[in-house]
């Protein structure tokens, strides 16, 4: 298949670009780079089935393609936050775009979607079938409601033009080729770490996550993708392993030797205090769950970003 990936010099993107070039596809990886990174995708650019192509998704593209994955999107709040208003179109503008791409080829589209659209959850872990509760005018909502409205535009566009869509609501995910600025609390435990900088915990460390290593999280896209079920989704993929933030700073600290000391701040606004995924209807419609354990993803990250620092 000729397969395009928005998104595809970003952290995910570039993993699933290489997944599906090893499956025997060809892939056009489309990105601005305003979070992506050439750097990330420069071993595949010898291959004869990859192309990068620079663009921004709020305005339209045509290619002939036979699916699309789409991951444009920044996605930490850093990132997303810097921009806030270009975050929105991103988000919006780029999913109205790539459905009227994917309505003009009649192929299927998958929207990466995030565990933000529940906000700071009052039902834990968190369903498919949970709306979630955000704060609309906070300084996520940027991304938080931009997310929950390409999902609503998705799933118009299925209703109403019959367009084969799959939504994926994507949870915390780490691995290697993150950017060290991210500020994402795995890649910034990681980079303190090998720094011997002190660890920033915000509030009392006792708030929540749960972390998908990117390997399986690709594996879940392209099992998405891939099923004959005709069920659109929304479909939670993360690992339901759940760890506060002193367990993941303490397993850091241990795994990288480092003597770097803790350090508090306040809590962000809007910021979830737990988030841990139902992974059941993944299980049950995809048959995938994820293998890679903690301690093992966060050894090959740490390895990783040891290469990059040096």
């Amino acid at each position: 298949m000729r397969i395009l990936i928005t998104g595809g010099a970003g952290f995910v993107g570039s993993h699933l670009s290489e997944r599906l070039l090893g499956q025997g596809h060809d892939v056009i990886a489309v990105d601005n780079y305003f979070t992506g990174s050439k750097r990330n995708i420069e071993d595949l650019l010898a291959n004869p089935r990859f192309e990068l192509m620079r663009h921004d998704v709020t305005f339209p593209l045509y290619v002939e393609v036979d699916a699309i994955y789409n991951l444009a999107s920044p996605a930490s709040p850093v990132h997303y936050q810097h921009d806030p208003v270009q975050t929105t179109k991103t988000n919006v503008v780029g999913a109205i775009n790539l459905l009227g791409l994917a309505k003009r080829l009649r192929v299927p589209i998958l929207q990466a979607s995030t565990s933000e659209v529940y906000g700071d959850p009052e039902v834990h872990p968190q369903p498919e079938e949970y709306w979630g509760k955000v704060n609309p005018i906070g300084p996520r909502a940027c991304y938080d409601e931009a997310k929950r409205v390409a999902e609503t535009l998705f799933f118009d566009y299925h209703r109403q033009h019959n367009l084969d869509i799959r939504v994926a609501r994507i949870f915390n995910t780490y691995g290697p080729r993150m950017a060290a600025d991210d500020g994402r609390v795995v890649s910034n435990f990681i980079v303190q770490a090998l720094r011997g900088e002190p660890l920033t915990i915000y509030g009392d460390g006792s708030q929540t996550r749960s972390f998908c290593y990117v390997d399986d999280l690709v594996s879940g896209l392209i099992a998405l993708m891939e099923n004959t079920s005709n069920d659109p989704g929304p479909i939670n993929l993360g690992n339901p392993g759940e760890f506060t933030m002193l367990e993941l700073a303490s397993l850091v600290l241990e795994i990288t030797g480092s003597s770097s000391p803790i350090e508090h701040r306040d809590l962000p606004a809007d910021d979830p205090k737990q988030r841990q995924p139902n992974i059941d209807r993944a299980k049950k419609v995809l048959g995938w769950e994820p293998s890679v354990p903690l301690r093992e993803g966060l050894g090959e990250t740490i390895d990783y970003f040891r290469s990059q620092l040096g």
